[in-house]
């Protein structure tokens, strides 16, 4: 029944500690009493552990997701003013790595699954462009054969923005490891998420693998010296002894996600006013791991407010703007389709804190709004 004193947040920040108190606590203790800070054993774990679950040939934890991007990027060999074609529906922070690493963020249009349209990639191309870099967006792969394709025919390198996506993957492949290199986040409301910021980069090239070692170090080698300018970027010890605990239920947590996912289609999919995400499984060619349940719908700011009063959390990603719509980063482009987009997207609460009830409870609300709207 709906009610206006229940609620469900969108996400339950609190609960991420409350649900595994005294294993975290543990986990704390153990790296506190043996003094393991920085770039010690559990981060070389979580490392090795990181790599083999996603196929990649090396991972490498650093602070941020986006040093992760910056750090992939310079890495490879991304030379000022070289063009990365990026999808506009993604974080700013996707384009800020590419502009810090000296290259030129082009956004494009993203198709009908909210990913990058291989079509406006194609189209983007100019004797600058040296890569494309797709987001792995709420949790699913795009079309990497398209990508590669493309790739291939204009002699381009691939990134991958992949915060969002660990685990998902393409015709058997893992997001991640399709390119150069690539990202992990493992911010709090990540399905894999730390107690602060943390991310990681991937990829299966050895030189690369060790120059990002070097960049994320200040370019100090394993003597000691300095052979390059770096950064300050190394994933804390303590966040890594924490993600590597709770990877080892990251099987369990996705197949969560996608029961709610499947109910969702289920009690949702009916409705003409809503456009879903692809229900898991079917399409075989993509493993979903929803990450995000992003859905467009008719009355979309209606819908949420209406949702808000009776205690349903939702959002909007990226504060309701592509990243080309920032226009004092310099961006100029229009990409009518992301934009009538952006009019239409909203996240529901996809999150382990949610209940069968609770996920019932929020479709109950959804259905009344448009029967009664």
């Amino acid at each position: 029944m709906v009610s206006a004193n229940r609620i469900i947040p969108f996400f339950d920040y609190p609960g991420l500690f409350k649900r595994q108190e005294k294993e975290i606590l543990d986990t704390l203790h153990n790296v506190l009493r043996r003094g393991a800070f920085i770039m010690q054993k559990d981060l070389a774990d979580f490392e090795r552990n990181l790599a083999e679950y996603t196929g990649a040939g090396y991972a490498v934890g650093v602070a941020n997701a986006t040093d992760a991007i910056q750090i992939g990027l310079m890495a490879g060999g991304l030379n000022p003013g070289d063009e990365v074609i990026f999808c506009s529906h993604t974080m700013v922070a996707t384009a800020s790595a590419i502009h810090f690493a000296g290259g030129v963020p082009v956004p494009v249009e993203a198709g009908p699954d909210h990913l990058i349209d291989p079509g406006a990639v194609e189209a983007a191309i100019t004797a600058r462009t040296r890569a494309i870099m797709p987001t792995q967006l709420n949790g699913r792969t795009a079309n990497m054969d398209a990508l590669g394709a493309i790739a291939e025919k204009h002699g381009l390198q691939i990134y991958e923005d992949a915060a969002q996506a660990l685990g998902s993957k393409f015709k058997g492949q893992c997001a991640g490891t399709f390119g150069v290199a690539s990202c992990i986040s493992f911010y709090p409301a990540k399905i894999l998420g730390c107690l602060g910021d943390g991310g990681a980069v991937l990829t299966n090239d050895q030189e690369v693998y060790r120059k990002i070692l070097l960049l994320r170090d200040h370019g100090r080698a394993e003597n000691g010296d300095v052979v390059l300018w770096g950064l300050n970027s190394r994933l804390d010890n303590l966040q890594a002894a924490i993600l590597d605990y709770q990877f080892k239920n990251y099987a369990e947590v996705v197949e969560r996600r996608r029961v709610i996912a499947d109910m969702y289609q289920e009690r949702l999919g009916g409705l003409e006013r809503l456009f879903l995400p692809p229900a898991p499984d079917s399409n075989p060619e993509h493993f979903d791991v929803f990450q995000n349940y992003e859905i467009e719908a008719e009355n979309r700011d209606e819908l949420k407010a209406y949702l808000a009063e009776l205690g349903v959390g939702t959002l909007i990603q990226w504060g309701g703007k592509a990243v080309h719509q920032f226009r004092k980063l310099g961006f100029t482009q229009s990409l009518p389709f992301t934009e009538k987009l952006f009019e239409r997207m909203l996240m529901l609460p996809m999150n382990m804190s949610l209940t069968d009830d609770d996920v019932e409870y929020v479709c109950e609300c959804i259905r009344t709004f448009y029967e009664n709207y």
